[in-house]
């Protein structure tokens, strides 16, 4: 399923029957980068997965296609919430057939789950079993959530599961007499349950340890989603929590469950501890109109800054319709024909290199030959072929017009040739060429790939784009506005318009839009950079208004985004 995957020793597909494995595997409390090393090999090696059953964990967003994502492309998945009969048996079964099975849980396997269940089964049948131990929510979710259980001073902390478990019941208490700090589970009741399996609620439980004996002003915490970029804390008293609750629910912005409780001493100190929701584009769903290989580092970026990106091609490049202009360029950078080579794009580096390897060519083929770039990320693919560029534009000018200013005029005397080589895309704009020639430079204006608008996204993108679906949309050049908008039409007015360059908002504001952030200088990394400031200075100005913190795509939905 994960094209991408590192390439990894083959092992046979299958085992020979009745050798088969059960691997039961925590995937964390619900965010798939928390998934351990050995449970993703687990699920590389994987021929059967079983997925989550819990319906909380398998609604949050990607989670379930990203833990599958490590999988080969021939995995049987069996979906664990639409799963007939007895799981435990079916993973059983399977392995019998000589069948590796994986069997996914939240959090831990052994801690709030069932997984003994399915250990003792599998020792009962003779089958060989694993278990890949989870980071678990118990944990886990307080530190997300900005809470530090066991600190100098505290030498005790209380687990608690509030919905009944067999015969099992919490003795509320004895737990409201002790000072230990408490970490509940199960108190938020999820829609859906069957009702001998919903916890007593939230404000139940306040009363209750109210009752028992806690003081009123006791702090007290509840973390909703907790590891997911979903995440909400709210964070009161025993008496207040339901209040606060209300308060933030009303807002029908946040998602409800799971939750998990902590109360006592360590949530006075949330507030100053709070690292997760308070990064500067928490939970902002951005998207990124460039493929996944394009992407990929500046997804990276944004999730740095707490961001979830979401790449949505708007261009698809493909080679020239004739190959003769790049075979003659080739040829010319091989037989000295050219004193500079221009490069003005990852794309028009990648068709040379690719044109001149297909000749089993390499990088000496531009020995005598100077380079220019345009662009920090061209910059890096020139050097990843093994040049280093001779020439770049002013860092706060990365453009053609940058370049052009920095361009020293052609000298006869000096210059023994006079030939330029601009290899660049179909509908690229004539700054850099018209510039060269008034400098006295001969141009070999070369086509080395197209540039054609991509398919439009899926149905519920395109609804999200126009509907204020996303906090924000990174424009990386003026072809990305145009195809955009063509493909999918406008933004929202809501959604946040982020651009690389003065070009590029130009661009937009000629398509209808409001710039809120323009990069210092034209770097995918600077746009991401001065997106998070942007996001930060957002933060600021609500909470110094007593505002609530909100996302663009949780603010009221106005007309079209206008100038």
């Amino acid at each position: 399923m994960n094209a991408n995957a590192s390439p990894q020793p083959e092992e046979p597909r299958r085992r020979a029957r009745g050798s088969g494995h059960v691997a039961l595997v925590g995937s964390g409390p619900g965010g798939a980068d928390l998934l351990t090393l050995r449970g993703a090999e687990l699920l590389r090696r994987a021929d059967v997965v079983i997925t989550l059953r819990e319906p909380a964990a398998e609604e949050l967003a990607g989670f379930r296609q990203e833990l599958l994502s490590h999988c080969s492309p021939d995995v049987t998945v069996v979906e664990a919430a639409e799963c007939g009969g007895d799981i435990n048996t079916l993973a059983v079964t399977r392995a019998r057939d000589g069948q590796r099975v994986v069997r996914l849980y939240s959090g831990d396997p052994f801690f709030g789950c069932r997984g003994a269940e399915l250990v003792a089964a599998c020792k009962e049948a003779g089958v060989e079993v694993e278990v890949a131990p989870g980071v678990s929510s118990i944990t886990s979710v307080p530190t997300f959530g900005g809470i530090s259980l066991l600190t100098d001073g505290q030498a005790e902390v209380r687990v608690l599961h509030a919905r009944p478990h067999g015969d099992a019941e919490v003795d509320w208490q004895e737990a409201a007499a002790s000072d230990a700090p408490l970490v509940i589970l199960g108190a938020d009741a999820p829609a859906g349950e069957a009702p001998e399996h919903q916890g007593p609620g939230l404000d139940v439980v306040c009363k209750t340890l109210v009752a028992g004996g806690r003081p009123a002003t006791t702090p007290v915490a509840v973390v909703r989603a907790g590891g997911t970029t979903r995440q909400t804390t709210v964070t009161s008293t025993l008496a207040r929590l339901v209040a606060e609750l209300k308060s933030t629910d009303a807002k029908n912005h946040h998602v409800t469950a799971p939750a998990t409780m902590i109360v006592g001493a360590p949530v006075a100190r949330q507030p100053e501890l709070s690292w997760y929701e308070t990064r500067p584009l928490f939970g902002w769903r951005v998207l990124v109109p460039r493929t996944k290989e394009q992407a990929a580092a500046l997804s990276d970026q944004l999730r740095g800054y707490g961001a979830v990106p979401e790449e949505v091609p708007t261009i698809s490049v493909e080679p020239p319709r004739t190959p003769q202009q790049m075979e003659r360029a080739v040829r010319g950078l091989v037989t000295g024909r050219y004193q500079w080579v221009a490069f003005t794009s990852v794309n028009a580096v990648r068709a040379i290199r690719e044109r001149l390897e297909s000749y089993g060519l390499d990088a000496r083929a531009f020995a005598g030959v100077k380079v220019a770039v345009v662009g920090e990320a061209t910059a890096r693919a020139v050097r990843d072929f093994g040049i280093q560029p001779d020439l770049e534009p002013p860092e706060e000018v990365q453009s053609s017009k940058g370049l052009v200013e920095v361009w020293p005029p052609y000298d006869a005397e000096i210059d023994p040739i006079e030939r330029v080589l601009l290899p660049r895309a179909d509908i690229a704009t004539e700054t850099l060429a018209a510039g060269l020639t008034d400098l006295g430079w001969e141009i070999d204006d070369v086509t080395a790939y197209r540039t054609v608008r991509a398919a439009p996204p899926p149905q519920p993108v395109r609804e999200a784009i126009k509907g204020g679906g996303f906090d924000a949309v990174l424009f990386t050049s003026s072809s990305t506005v145009r195809n955009l908008v063509g493909i999918a039409g406008k933004p929202h007015n809501t959604t946040a318009i982020a651009v690389i360059g003065p070009e590029t908002e130009k661009t937009a504001i000629e398509f209808g839009l409001r710039v809120d952030v323009v990069a210092p200088k034209a770097s995918v990394s600077a746009l991401a950079e001065a997106l998070s400031e942007y996001g930060a200075a957002k933060r600021r100005e609500a909470i110094e208004a007593g505002k609530p913190v909100l996302k663009p795509s949780q603010k009221r939905r106005g007309r079209r985004r206008k100038l």
